[in-house]
């Protein structure tokens, strides 16, 4: 299957874009939010109780079978484990604040090398290659770009707390160096995820020389594009407070933004959903596949790791309240950047339900870049954000058409 480019009014679907509208009033958007997330959580506790009691009654005449199940219950709810790696690859070296990964796997193929740059959202960089049958990164390498690299993520110490976007930036070019390192080519295919998007093109703003693709997934590059909870509050309380909240955040953390409290928005923002997945739980107490499936997203999702502190208030400041890198203001390094000094071959790929970032945030870079428009892909994939970097639907439908195209632009031959 081929991804033809499309124009600006269309995603690859065929369907309209979002509309590229930013709340009038951020504060009644995020009124309205709460009351919705209010009646969605109320809703399914009531549900869930509702299931509970009924599932209670049914083994009345067996009160041990009650307990039995309880226990276990707990057991998967508690029993959380450190995520891994799921493909075999080395690990080419390690800094304080990020590992390159290495799935080349001994492939010597004359093709332009990939870069992945994961979510960096409080969680393990490991979602990139989630299970065997749910890894981005063999997916990258079945569409024949089989020198394949990503960055990992280190969780923030106090020796590191006081990281800069330069110091990320940095961390990037030793990786695009390694993985350039004995191919013969200059340039790499950046694929940025969630919060590694934005870090992907404002690397490829300040070395548009060294990228040969780029491509962006569920990544806010215009932070205010659309309505979104995390957006509609960073402008509330930077107004009210300025940078206050967050300060006070950060000095919880000893100086780093604590991993734990960004996964609280996260499940703030979707309690419904929290709700329902421990609910789905104990339906499926006795179907081992359902519960391995349990365990393995829940060992990601609740393992997380801390942000520098000084890197966390300068994105939120720059980033999400600021929203400079779309609006030309943003200087990294003491340069200004320009989204217009781009011209690569720009690949998109948005959730329709995406909620932490509607696919208007992703698609708004190709209005900012000067890449020609037959040389711009947008997919729109039907589920929200996470699944777009483990979802099976996303990675059996959605990428391959778009890597295939990346792949165009590598030297990769039919495969």
């Amino acid at each position: 299957m081929t991804t033809a480019p499309v124009s600006d009014a269309t995603d690859a679907t065929g369907a309209p874009d979002a509309p590229a509208i930013d709340p009038v009033d951020p504060a009644a958007y995020l009124r309205t939010f709460r009351g919705e997330t209010l009646r969605k959580a109320t809703t399914a506790l009531v549900e869930g109780g509702a299931y509970v009691t009924t599932r209670a009654l049914a083994q009345a005449a067996t009160p041990h079978r009650t307990v039995y199940d309880a226990a276990r219950w707990w057991r998967h709810v508690l029993g959380r484990r450190k995520p891994s790696w799921s493909t075999e690859h080395t690990v080419v070296w390690e800094t304080p604040i990020a590992r390159l990964r290495d799935f080349t796997a001994g492939a010597t193929d004359d093709v332009v090398p990939t870069l992945v740059l994961p979510p960096q959202a409080g969680h393990d960089s490991c979602i990139v290659d989630f299970q065997p049958t749910q890894s981005q990164m063999q997916v990258i390498r079945q569409a024949g770009l089989t020198r394949a690299f990503t960055l990992d993520w280190v969780g923030a110490t106090q020796a590191t707390k006081g990281t800069t976007i330069e110091d990320y930036v940095a961390v990037v070019d030793r990786a695009v160096d390694s993985a350039l390192e004995g191919t013969g080519h200059t340039t790499v295919n950046l694929v940025g995820d969630c919060q590694g998007g934005w870090l992907s093109t404002i690397y490829a703003c300040v070395h548009p020389e060294r990228v040969n693709t780029l491509t962006l997934a569920g990544a806010p590059i215009d932070f205010h594009a659309g309505d979104t909870a995390i957006g509609a509050s960073s402008r509330v309380l930077t107004r009210r407070y300025g940078k206050l909240p967050y300060r006070t955040m950060v000095a919880m953390g000893r100086g780093n933004m604590p991993g734990q409290f960004v996964l609280n928005g996260f499940i703030a923002m979707s309690p419904d959903a929290e709700i329902a997945k421990h609910v789905d739980l104990l339906r499926h107490l006795d179907d081992p596949t359902a519960i391995a499936r349990y365990q393995a997203f829940e060992d990601w999702f609740k393992h997380t790791q801390d942000v520098p502190g000084t890197f966390y208030l300068w994105l939120v400041e720059h980033l999400f309240s600021g929203n400079e890198l779309i609006e030309g203001r943003l200087e990294v390094g003491g340069k200004r950047l320009d989204m217009a000094d781009l011209s690569c071959p720009l690949f998109l790929l948005g959730g329709a339900t995406d909620h932490i970032t509607p696919p208007v945030q992703v698609f708004r870079a190709a209005d900012a870049v000067s890449t020609p428009s037959d040389q711009v892909w947008k997919r729109t994939a039907p589920g929200g954000h996470l699944g777009l970097f483990m979802g099976n639907q996303a990675l059996r439908q959605e990428w391959p058409p778009l890597l295939d195209e990346v792949a165009r632009y590598s030297g990769v031959t039919a495969h």
